[in-house]
């Protein structure tokens, strides 16, 4: 018989498509899909289950349908449906206790795969140009969903070492974009103006949605040779972006603002429910986040297919004209650098009424 996949967070867009995608794989024989919330997606031959991972009845899950791999992607910044904070820190900290606890118990399971996210690094003025797998934060973030992944990191590691046998694997995701991304960043992108912190300009990664779905179907199958997928592992794209670049490729004009007046801005669209600005979002506008891929590339063997600008590009595109498209401020521009100058000899661009002459401006 092939495998048996249990798949938490399946009513979320991407725990949907993950089992979908694990359908195709020959090696599995039947996949299990969890979530507390009827999924809205379909979710072809799968066995739907409606369970709580927060409730011990996620062990009788695992031994009634002999699973020996478990994929827990109900690891999320954003809740499903109208629940808020509170049912998100829940799912999150005391779910992946619950599912662990049932993990550990049952003989059967032979492999784990968590997704996580850099966010553990936390954001911080002082913090290493690129974090490696092994890099601790300078300062552990206080609150949030940064938080909440810190603590399930923590109780993976431990049951790594309960369950030696086991093949755990920890994917930390950047960013996660694209058309049908579903994230408080990707909230924020899509506001017509975007509030930025004056001063700052982060550098920030992101990994597409495909990827995504991708890299867990590699750490959820037996390893390929010379790979290994179990550890803890960076995922990302290519490259990274300024967020001021983000903004013009979006077409979204920004506000710069101070600290304090961010902080303000972010409640106000908490309290009309347009984005999650957190603390924690703000710290990464403010100071940016880069990862190391190389372990991801030489150990796990996975490959990206987008880059973080061609992710973006497509998450863009997903979203529509913005108040300032970049075709039309760049035929204003050119326009504007077509009308000669006070006091030129003519329309000869470069050329003073003295007749001397200067450098013509490059074509952008």
């Amino acid at each position: 018989m092939g495998k048996v996949v249990l798949v938490t967070g399946a009513a979320r867009q991407l725990g949907g498509r993950f089992v979908r995608r694990i359908q195709r794989d020959p090696e599995v024989d039947r996949v299990i899909a969890v979530d507390a919330v009827e999924p809205g997606h379909p979710l072809g031959d799968a066995v739907f289950v409606p369970a709580d991972i927060r409730q011990p009845a996620i062990a009788r899950v695992l031994a009634e349908h002999a699973v020996d791999t478990v994929v827990h992607l109900d690891v999320s910044a954003k809740a499903v449906g109208t629940g808020g904070r509170t049912t998100v820190k829940e799912t999150n900290v005391i779910g992946t206790m619950q599912l662990l606890g049932a993990c550990q118990k049952s003989p059967g399971v032979r492999r784990l795969v968590v997704k996580s996210s850099t966010n553990v690094y936390g954001s911080a003025p002082r913090d290493p140009a690129v974090f490696t797998e092994t890099t601790p934060p300078k300062s552990l973030p206080s609150g949030g969903f940064a938080k909440d992944v810190v603590e399930v990191e923590g109780y993976v590691r431990g049951f790594a070492r309960r369950r030696p046998d086991v093949a755990v694997c920890v994917l930390r995701f950047a960013n996660i974009l694209g058309p049908q991304a579903d994230s408080p960043l990707a909230d924020y992108l899509a506001l017509p103006v975007l509030p930025t912190v004056f001063g700052y300009d982060p550098r920030l990664q992101f990994v597409h949605e495909d990827d995504v779905v991708d890299v867990l179907g590699t750490a959820s199958r037996e390893p390929g040779r010379g790979t290994l997928n179990s550890g803890t592992f960076n995922i990302a794209g290519d490259g990274v972006l300024l967020l001021s670049q983000c903004s013009r490729r979006l077409g979204r004009p920004t506000v710069p603002l101070l600290l304090p007046a961010v902080t303000w801005v972010g409640q106000a669209l908490r309290t009309v429910g347009m984005t999650d600005f957190s603390p924690e979002q703000i710290r990464l506008l403010t100071h940016g986040r880069v990862v190391s891929t190389v372990q991801m590339r030489e150990t796990l063997g996975f490959h990206p297919r987008f880059s973080t600008a061609e992710t973006f590009a497509e998450f863009a595109r997903s979203q529509g004209p913005g108040l300032l498209p970049p075709g039309t401020v760049g035929r204003a521009v050119d326009a504007l650098a077509a009308v000669p100058f006070a006091g030129t000899n003519g329309d000869v661009p470069g050329t003073t009424g003295a007749g001397d002459t200067v450098p013509a401006p490059s074509a952008r």
